[in-house]
């Protein structure tokens, strides 16, 4: 039974710095990468990033050089660490996990960040 739930949202002024934690219980896939995705005021859900095994990373170009994606030694909980943020980062941010032994992909309910001046 798989369970994922992202915290640290909230709001922030453009160029501030912000962190989100997806904390995930139940087996986790090692084969398959965990994500970071966003949704943004009327538009579609996109992807930020990925993390595979204990450290590779890639960005959508969007995010790239300012966010960074790293996962907690010995746990299954990643984080998204979010600097020199800009207005159109804001979004709902979600996380997502393949079972290891369902294989589905599983979602969090997302956390809110708003960059506001």
């Amino acid at each position: 039974q798989v369970r994922l739930v992202e915290s640290g949202g909230g709001v922030v002024q453009p160029g501030g710095s912000l962190r989100l934690s997806c904390a995930a219980s139940g087996e986790i896939s090692s084969d398959k990468p965990m994500g970071w995705y966003r949704q943004p005021p009327g538009k579609e859900r996109e992807l930020v990033g990925t993390i595979s095994g204990a450290e590779l990373t890639n960005y959508a170009p969007s995010v790239k050089g300012r966010f960074t994606i790293s996962r907690e030694k010995g746990g299954n909980t990643i984080y998204l660490q979010m600097n020199n943020v800009k207005p159109d980062d804001t979004a709902v941010y979600y996380c997502n996990a393949v079972g290891q032994w369902s294989g589905f992909t599983y979602w969090g309910h997302g956390t809110q960040v708003t960059i506001s001046s």
